[in-house]
């Protein structure tokens, strides 16, 4: 029985990024811009009906829901060779087209408002699917439509689906190059309080990072926003590669989640993948191993999250779930295992076990790879903490000259009181807090003397 999942696509990132996905799950699949299985994938045994279900005439349609509040994104999706992919009805642009202006309290406003049309699409797939397993939510922290609306909708969600899981990927902005938003801190400070608590698991994909693996690791020199995307929906499919090609364990979503998050606020996961490589590097291949993958993956630079992992001595892993992809040997597994072991590649919490899982997955037959084997890391790791840090400083330097708040102060929420900015303040520094907590073997009692 198929475990659906149902992805979200927000805003302008989110439209983009959520593109990719689906171009590279069709290219996996077999299937066509079209929609049409093709010929060649017809005997195949992945299951393609957690994100895709058959419409009556065969065409094969994604469980894609695309909001946005400005039309250009989706008008450029809708003009691609992909436009018949979707599903008209869950393309969902507002009226006014005006979007959200960069700003989240005008984003979550919209949503307010956009509520019950939103719903109704929403609540169409989920009653579409035999046993839907739960959501993924495909936006920026940064912008207006992504953080403000996403916002809203993950509030919602949680009320109207209080069973479903909720995965978030979400696009940190970049903090090396100045930002054309000013009101960045605002946004990111509000939407992390909604993620922090409404959220099942965020998967962090920091454009800084981003950015940074794009220039060094595939010798970009400048790289684009198509580059960026492409990395993304490499990290977003082979995420969900164990669901779509279900092996013997780790066939759904949960059992993904919880192997990676022990306590519920701990859900800030950061990804590495290897071996990254553009076209023209693929010739220049050399043989992977199991072992090489694994130990790759635990180098700080192909970290997908610009967080200092050797800086601070006490900062340590909570987890780690590695999906290895194509020809492997478990046994291989077991060895590489115990090397990482021996040699103490990794630190881990001291409250709990040296958690290293790892999910064989087979990899799409119909796309060739260069590489025999390849590995996507998921880790929960306390540095991510810095991140946080990083938009709590920013925002008090803005806070303190209350610098542009006038297009808060327009909205319902802020039009009294900034009540709602010192809340989410306070999550952020409490999920901060904890987060340095959990590096210390006291962790387990930590909640009950802080009275939280």
């Amino acid at each position: 029985m198929p475990r659906e999942i149902i992805s979200l696509q927000l805003g302008q990132c989110g439209n983009q990024i959520g593109m990719e996905f689906w171009k590279q799950l069709c290219a996996e699949h077999g299937i066509s811009p079209e929609g049409i299985l093709e010929e060649y994938a017809t005997e195949g045994t992945d299951r393609k009906d957690v994100f895709f279900y058959q419409a009556d005439d065969e065409h094969y349609i994604p469980r894609a829901v695309l909001l946005d509040l400005e039309p250009r994104v989706i008008n450029t999706i809708m003009n691609s060779p992909y436009s018949n992919l979707y599903n008209p009805e869950n393309v969902f642009t507002a009226k006014h087209g005006g979007g959200a202006g960069n700003n989240w309290a005008s984003g979550f406003a919209q949503g307010e408002k956009l509520y019950e049309e939103v719903f109704d699409i929403i609540d169409r797939e989920a009653d579409g699917s035999d046993s839907l397993e739960g959501f993924i939510l495909c936006h920026s922290i940064a912008g207006g439509t992504g953080s403000g609306m996403g916002s809203y909708l993950l509030e919602r969600l949680n009320d109207r689906f209080p069973k479903k899981l909720i995965q978030t990927y979400s696009v940190f902005p970049n903090q090396e190059e100045t930002s054309d938003v000013v009101v960045q801190p605002y946004n990111s400070l509000l939407t992390l309080k909604r993620l922090t608590q409404n959220a099942d698991c965020v998967v962090v994909l920091d454009n800084t990072a981003l950015h940074r693996i794009a220039a060094e690791r595939l010798h970009l020199e400048t790289p684009n926003f198509a580059h960026i995307n492409q990395l993304v929906s490499t990290v977003m499919s082979a995420s969900t590669t164990t669901l779509r090609y279900p092996g013997y364990m780790n066939n759904d979503l949960i059992g993904l989640i919880a192997s990676l998050i022990p306590t519920p606020r701990l859900h800030f996961l950061m990804t590495g993948y290897t071996p990254l490589a553009t076209d023209s590097q693929t010739a220049s291949v050399r043989k992977t191993t199991v072992l090489d993958v694994m130990r790759r993956l635990l180098q700080p630079k192909n970290m997908m999250v610009s967080t200092p992992v050797q800086r601070q001595a006490n900062h340590c892993y909570i987890s780690i779930l590695n999906i290895i992809q194509g020809e492997v040997d478990p046994t291989q597994v077991h060895k590489s295992l115990q090397r990482i072991r021996e040699r103490k590649l990794a630190q881990f919490i001291p409250w709990g076990p040296a958690s290293i899982q790892v999910a064989l997955s087979r990899k799409s037959p119909y796309i060739q790879s260069a590489n025999r084997v390849s590995g996507l890391m998921m880790a929960n790791h306390t540095s991510i903490s810095s991140l946080f840090s990083r938009t709590l400083s920013q925002y008090d330097k803005l806070r303190k000259r209350e610098a542009f708040l006038d297009q808060f102060k327009k909205t319902e929420m802020f039009k009294d009181n900034l009540d709602e900015f010192d809340a989410s303040r306070e999550v952020l520094q409490q999920l901060v807090e904890e987060y340095q907590a959990a590096t210390k073997p006291d962790y387990i009692s930590w909640g009950t003397q802080a009275g939280v």
